[in-house]
C-alpha cells in the first residue's frame, strides 16, 4: 500500500469518490449529506490523500483545516475490493499523524446514523473517538453521528 497525497485527477479516484457520495445519497436525505465533491476538496484547506495498490485506488480521506487546532476527518471511503484490508485504518492514521504534526488539540468527523455505517463507527471508536455534539457549522441532525478525538501533538 502506498499513500499519496493529491491525484484527485485521477479518473479512478473520480470513480471512487463518485460512487461514495452515490452511497452516501442513497443512505440520508440531502440535507444530511454532508460529503464533499471532487470539486470541493480541491481546495486550500483541504489535504487529500489516496491508498494505491499500483494504480488502483485502494481508498482515500481528507483532513479539512477547521481552524488552527481542530481539523475534520472527511472523504474517508475504502474501494470495495479492498474492504477489511486495513486500508481505512492505515489511511486514519495518516490523518492523525498529520493532524498532530500541525498541532490540531483535536480531530472531528461526522457520519451516518444507518446501520450502513456501523463498520465506520466501530472504526472510529477502536482510533479513541468518541460521540460529541455538532462543530464547526453543523447543526444538530437525527441522520448524523458526531465523534471527535482528543490529540497529543506530543505524539506527532
Amino acid at each position: 500500500m502506498d499513500i499519496r497525497t493529491g491525484h484527485l485527477d485521477h479518473p479512478a479516484v473520480a470513480a471512487l469518490l463518485g460512487a461514495h457520495l452515490a452511497e452516501l445519497s442513497s443512505l440520508s436525505p440531502p440535507e444530511s449529506v454532508h460529503a464533499l465533491a471532487l470539486e470541493r476538496l480541491n481546495s486550500p484547506d483541504i489535504t487529500f490523500w489516496v491508498a494505491w495498490d499500483g494504480d488502483a485506488p485502494m481508498g482515500c480521506v481528507a483532513l479539512k483545516a477547521l481552524d488552527a487546532t481542530h481539523g475534520e476527518l472527511k472523504s474517508m471511503r475504502t474501494a470495495p475490493a479492498y474492504l477489511r484490508r486495513g486500508v481505512a485504518a492505515a489511511l486514519l492514521d495518516v490523518v492523525q499523524g498529520e493532524a498532530r504534526r500541525r498541532g490540531y488539540a483535536r480531530l472531528s468527523l461526522e457520519t451516518g446514523t444507518a446501520p450502513a455505517f456501523a463498520a465506520a463507527h466501530a472504526l472510529y471508536r477502536r482510533a479513541g473517538f468518541v460521540g460529541c455534539g455538532p462543530f464547526g457549522d453543523y447543526v444538530g441532525d437525527p441522520h448524523s453521528t458526531f465523534m471527535t478525538l482528543a490529540l497529543d501533538p506530543a505524539h506527532a
